[in-house]
């Protein structure tokens, strides 16, 4: 039985897909929320309810579990972000519990980039979840990535919404030496699954990219030019941008960008483009013929439609709590 965290973002679809059209047998621990998870259809999957901070929970999670596929993080819920809940102490309460369980193998998607010493959150976070996983003692595989990119990303697709929204300029972080490196979901995915099969990544650390390297200029030209939305770009001081991402973030219900996400393009998280390939025989996408889902998604409609959830979701809070204090 293979156990998935983090099974409802995009990763984890397109991962649990792959992991059932081969016959494994999947299990997805989902944290516990309101909202319906977001598991790919037609996909038969166990689902165990558990919080990353139940430690009895987990152990319950890891019944006939032999291996454990650690997607899980919380960069993507941007200001509300619980790096030190889920990314660190969830990862150390996870890898714990792997180890009593007898769990044969842990495989943990991280960041190029991660260590404990870094000075962006995100990728110290990461850098810390590393450590806890190595001291375990449960066989591990570590694939640290560039930028990840596919359908419902959080890079690309809230690019492509920014500039729906944006009517005629798009600012963009100041300084052309920053370089991206974008890897497609599905090549991510088939990396993960080669590992499951191949003893001799346990206990060890990879570093794996795409086929390209862009600045971040030359990302949003393409992204434009799929999408059909010309932008005039302007470069934007980070220290401004990120003031006006953080105070979009608080006013606009779910605003497309965060501030991680300009942690992501402040420094380059490269390495060589033939590790890929050489680590585990796979050639990676070209980026521009990977980005047909831009144009198939209804932004306007979307965000609306989150917003207008969002918006009654926390009147209906305030109301509540009126409701209770006149009580």
């Amino acid at each position: 039985m293979i156990l998935v965290t983090g099974a409802t973002g995009f990763i984890g679809r397109a991962l649990i897909r792959q992991l059932f059209e081969t016959g494994r047998q999947v299990r997805v621990l989902i944290r516990p929320s309101r909202r319906s998870p977001r598991l790919p259809k037609g996909v038969p999957v166990e689902v165990a309810v558990v919080s990353l901070a139940d430690d009895k929970a987990i152990q319950t999670a890891l019944k006939d579990v032999d291996t454990i596929i650690h997607l899980a993080g919380s960069e993507s819920q941007g200001r509300d972000a619980k790096l030190s809940a889920v990314d660190m102490r969830g990862t150390q309460n996870l890898s714990r519990a792997a180890a009593e369980a007898g769990v044969k193998r842990m495989i943990y998607i991280s960041h190029l980039g991660a260590s404990r010493s870094s000075g962006f959150p995100v990728f110290k976070a990461k850098g810390i979840a590393e450590e806890h996983i190595r001291r375990s003692g449960v066989p591990f595989t570590i694939i640290r990535t560039s930028l990840v990119f596919g359908p419902e990303d959080h890079f690309t697709t809230s690019l492509a919404r920014l500039l729906q929204m944006s009517p005629f300029f798009f600012p963009f972080p100041s300084g052309e030496r920053t370089v991206i490196q974008p890897l497609w979901v599905e090549d991510l995915a088939s990396v993960i699954m080669w590992s499951l099969n191949n003893e001799n990544t346990l206990n060890q650390t990879y570093e794996i990219g795409g086929s390209e390297y862009f600045t971040t200029r030359q990302t949003l030209e393409i992204i434009m030019q799929v999408t059909h939305r010309p932008h005039l770009l302007f470069e934007l001081h980070p220290v401004l941008l990120r003031a006006l991402i953080v105070t979009l973030e608080t006013f606009v219900p779910n605003y497309p960008a965060s501030s991680f996400w300009l942690d992501y393009v402040s420094i380059s998280r490269t390495c060589p483009v033939d590790n890929l390939p050489d680590a585990f025989g796979l050639m990676p996408a070209r980026f521009a013929y990977r980005l047909d889902y831009l144009k198939r998604t209804p932004w306007y409609a979307e965000f609306w439609d989150r917003a207008i959830k969002r918006i009654s979701e926390t009147t209906g809070k305030v109301l509540e709590s009126i409701r209770t204090f006149h009580l």
